[in-house]
């Protein structure tokens, strides 16, 4: 009986993993190291999860764009005469730099000196001339167009299409009143301009002397710019800038040689159809090239418009074959010759940030958001190029717009001869 009441051999115990002196397990649990989840009525699901998660990321960064944005309009004051001083560096930079080169006696502070008085003489006159002329003769355009306008609509609704419904009447008329109504827009605005002639005096002195920094020294600039990025991504920040300003003079200076190709080309071709008002037409053309796509549109238009009601409808399809000649002209023979390949975006990519630089900021910044959008595109680029990484920044010209991509220079696998060649002098030259 005493044999019976004995307490049970402790290896019995380790039949089922249990520590001698503990109960065998009886669930899962109870296992040493196990981790059971309590049952849960209802789960998220897997894609509501990612998608929630992109969403909160999303509206963060839209949240640090939108402070950005708010703050840079808070300093357009001050940003925008350096974001024109960076423009105008990119045009004048590689002369001064080039003056120096050539001539070893001339010192660069010279050089800088000599190459922005002419430059300012050379640019700001063109620039006066060209908004003089379109100025001068806007009173005559704005008449011609409230006359096309008429006769399209008087055509719309006598003509065969007979659409003579009133809602279609109001919006040609709000169209004519919108063009008459426009020389006394232009007139208050210049009656603004002149109240706050003290702040535009102040900008054009802040770009001046910025812009004299940015020439003279503008590497010392940029290595103190570099300063504020971690070390081990110096070089890597370092080509990619370089990079990006390379683009930067390659567009300015393709885009001021294309206008005025435009405007000569397009002024002489409306001067021998026939068509009024040739100067400011071509005044229009020439600003219209600065704003990529939607101003050849827009400029088109109204030389098509005026010479629809000067000449009629043999005019008007002559300028339009002359301005579809001067857009091939441009596209491939003006940009290829000017670029190459060093600056290439798709159209999308120049449409849509000027609708949104339109939205945004109206007038300039259409103007500025194709050389944004060049900057940043060159700058991506060499970022994710596996062939930047180890790149000496000391190789990469920033003067230079074939820089901007240096497959252009023959790093592809297989270029044409004719790049070969251009490769090799641009080799040689820079040599």
């Amino acid at each position: 009986m005493a044999a019976s009441s004995t307490p049970a051999d402790p290896a019995e115990g380790h039949e089922d993993g249990g520590a001698p002196g503990r109960e065998p397990p009886r669930d899962v649990g109870d296992l040493p190291g196990a981790t059971v989840r309590p049952l849960r009525r209802w789960e998220v699901p897997v894609a509501l999860e990612i998608a929630s998660g992109l969403a909160w990321r999303v509206l963060l960064i839209a949240a640090a764009g939108a402070v950005v944005v708010y703050v840079m309009g808070l300093l357009s004051a001050v940003l925008v005469p350096v974001v024109l001083a960076v423009i105008a560096a990119s045009l004048l930079a590689p002369e001064a730099h080039a003056l120096s080169r050539r001539f070893r006696g001339v010192p660069h502070a010279l050089a800088t000196a000599l190459v922005l008085v002419a430059g300012i003489a050379v640019v700001g006159g063109v620039f006066y001339g060209v908004v003089l002329a379109f100025i001068s003769g806007l009173p005559d355009l704005t008449t011609q167009l409230t006359a096309s306008l008429t006769a399209i609509q008087e055509w719309l609704r006598t003509g065969p299409l007979r659409l003579g419904n009133e809602q279609f009447t109001a919006i040609g008329n709000q169209a004519i009143a919108y063009l008459q109504s426009s020389q006394a827009a232009l007139a208050s605005s210049a009656i603004g301009a002149v109240g706050t002639v003290g702040e535009l005096f102040a900008e054009m002195l802040l770009t001046l002397f910025t812009l004299i920094f940015f020439i003279y020294n503008g590497r010392v600039v940029w290595r103190f710019v570099l300063a504020g990025v971690p070390q081990a991504a110096r070089d890597r920040a370092d080509v990619a800038g370089r990079r990006a300003f390379a683009s930067l003079v390659g567009y300015t200076r393709a885009t001021i040689l294309v206008a005025a190709a435009d405007a000569i080309t397009a002024g002489v071709g409306l001067w021998l159809i026939g068509v009024p008002l040739v100067v400011p037409l071509a005044a229009l053309i020439f600003f219209g090239a600065f704003v990529p796509t939607l101003g050849a549109v827009v400029s088109g238009v109204v030389a098509v418009l005026v010479a629809l009601v000067s000449g009629g409808l043999t005019d008007a399809l002559l300028v339009v074959a002359l301005l579809l000649l001067v857009q091939n002209l441009e596209g491939y023979i003006l940009q290829p010759l000017l670029l190459g390949r060093s600056i290439k975006l798709h159209p999308l990519a120049v449409v849509l940030p000027i609708a949104c630089g339109l939205v945004l900021y109206g007038v300039p910044g259409a103007l500025l958001a194709v050389p944004l959008v060049t900057v940043v595109d060159a700058g991506v680029r060499s970022l994710v190029r596996p062939s930047d990484a180890d790149l000496d920044p000391a190789t990469v010209d920033p003067l230079d717009p074939h820089s901007a991509r240096p497959e252009w220079l023959g790093g592809d696998a297989s270029p044409s001869p004719l790049r070969g060649r251009l490769a090799g002098l641009i080799r040689r030259r820079d040599a």
